[in-house]
């Protein structure tokens, strides 16, 4: 089976699932009270939108090792929503069913995040080796 030739960044299936969530987590966050607004509520929705910024960023940057801090500070992104997500769970802002639906959507994001990390240092190991003669 072909795959798609990737143009942009929203071809990525990193991207897309990270901006699915996202979405699922802003629209979330929206409803939680206005005393968190500027303390959990700012912090969450920081760290989800970091995370498809820098997805879309490392795919525009042409050097390896760019493209490598870019997903990864993605990867650290979408680890602290999810630190965030536990705490707005444990103080009853969302509920279990809310925080597990937003938990498996973050680990699929993380497994393709890690996939686009491990395709790119395995394509960067090939290239520094010598051909054999």
């Amino acid at each position: 089976m072909a795959t798609a030739k990737i143009i942009s960044f929203t071809d990525l299936e990193a991207w897309q699932a990270t901006h699915e969530y996202r979405v699922a987590v802003l629209k979330l966050s929206a409803t939680f009270p206005s005393q968190h607004k500027f303390g959990l509520t700012s912090q969450l929705q920081r760290s989800v939108i970091s995370i498809g910024s820098n997805i879309a960023e490392g795919f525009g940057r042409q050097g390896r090792q760019e493209k490598l801090q870019f997903y990864r500070i993605a990867r650290g992104s979408l680890v602290e929503s999810q630190d965030q997500l536990i705490v707005a769970r444990d103080i009853g802002l969302i509920s279990q069913g809310q925080f597990q639906d937003l938990a498996n959507q973050s680990i699929r994001a993380h497994k393709l995040i890690n996939g686009l990390l491990r395709s790119l240092l395995r394509t960067t190991s090939s290239e520094l080796r010598f051909p054999k003669t």
